[in-house]
């Protein structure tokens, strides 16, 4: 055997001896190449202190440790190992992510959004003032829309983010950098989402983002669609953000809706959910989550591709969308002066409860009391 292996009489007869000595056949049954608990030992079973380590380098705030060398860097491995080195642990960048991932459970993250910041001392009232009118409206069949503003899209052959299927070998390629287009500008949608419909209505403006743009979506929404769908309606409610085009510090904003309750002689309510919580606006998720999943990796090449891509959007629990693009001009800097704003408060009645956020404007033959 020594010579068919080249391998050491001395080293075969020590072979030979721990196999009898271990019940040879069981070992080799179990295709072990080496006996029970050989090997080198663990990274950590050498070092007791490495794991303890890494972790208060990985988290210095959450261990306690303001001086931690990487307390203001980007935390890699390689950083991490280099730190271990200078305070006496002796580890790899790849022990250093075993120790991760293994024994501490730690994965490579990104940023969570889910702080929402100091809460208005009234916001679960103004929740539950909401759903109230919300129901009020319900029960009378009254439409309920939910509006706000997607964020702005860039328009041409931009990486978009997501993945779609394509042939492995004819990847969509698109510009290298995120310099907007002078002629093409930036798309912006406006949407209305009808809450007892589950239908949206999006206008994609290539202006500013300004409240004369969100009125002029909701007075589209209402020839075109809204009042066929609602032909016995006397009443609408908005509920909206407390911030952007439709914040209810607007003047443009109110000014603007006060004319279309006029043009279009019904009453509206506006409901504003609280700062700092546009994420329980129903149509983030009820309508701008399910474009944006639509979209996903489609370069937004041109604003016929948005409104396109926009219109197509539907869910298996019924939703559709009407979206069209609106290519007049909304300049920003408009000011309502205080005459316009004392003609637009007589039509204007703040509710008992929070009436900034809380309010209804009248059409012009209406005069009853606040609701």
């Amino acid at each position: 055997m020594a010579v068919a292996t080249g391998v050491a009489r001395t080293t075969i007869q020590a072979g030979l001896r721990e196999l009898a000595g271990h019940g040879g056949p069981a070992v080799l049954a179990l295709g072990r190449s080496r006996q029970a608990g050989g090997g080198r030992k663990k990274a950590t079973v050498a070092d007791p202190g490495l794991a303890g380590a890494i972790e208060a380098l990985a988290e210095p705030d959450a261990k306690g440790d303001p001086e931690s060398p990487l307390r203001w860097t980007l935390k890699s491995t390689r950083q991490i190992a280099d730190a271990l080195s200078a305070s006496g642990h002796s580890a790899s960048s790849r022990t250093v992510a075993h120790v991760l991932a293994g024994e501490l459970g730690y994965s490579l993250q990104a940023n969570r959004k889910n702080l929402e910041g100091p809460q208005h001392p009234d916001r679960d009232a103004q929740f539950r003032y909401l759903n109230e009118q919300i129901r009020r409206h319900n029960r009378r069949r009254e439409p309920v829309v939910s509006v706000d503003t997607k964020k702005k899209e860039l328009v041409g052959p931009y990486k978009n983010a997501g993945r779609s299927w394509r042939n492995s070998k004819d990847p969509e390629e698109v510009n290298e950098h995120d310099f907007i287009d002078k002629e093409l500008g930036k798309a912006i949608p406006y949407g209305i989402y009808d809450l007892g419909r589950n239908r949206g209505w999006v206008s994609v403006g290539i202006d500013h983002d300004t409240a004369a743009f969100a009125v002029a979506s909701l007075r589209s929404w209402w020839t075109n669609e809204g009042r066929a769908a609602y032909p016995n309606t006397r009443r609408l409610l908005i509920c909206a953000d407390a911030g952007g085009s439709n914040s209810y510090r607007n003047r443009l904003w109110k000014r603007e809706l006060s004319r279309l309750a006029g043009d279009m002689n019904i009453t509206i309510t506006v409901c504003h959910f609280p700062p700092g919580t546009s994420k329980f606006n129903k149509i983030e998720h009820r309508l701008w989550s399910q474009v944006t999943s639509n979209w996903r990796g489609q370069p937004l090449t041109s604003r016929e591709v948005i409104v396109s891509l926009i219109g197509a959007t539907t869910t298996r629990t019924g939703l559709s969308v009407h979206a069209e693009l609106d290519q007049a001009s909304y300049p920003n800097g408009v000011k309502v002066s205080d005459t316009e704003m004392a003609a637009v408060r007589q039509r204007l009645e703040p509710h008992d409860f929070h009436g900034d956020w809380n309010y209804t404007l009248r059409p012009p033959r209406q005069h009853t009391t606040s609701t």
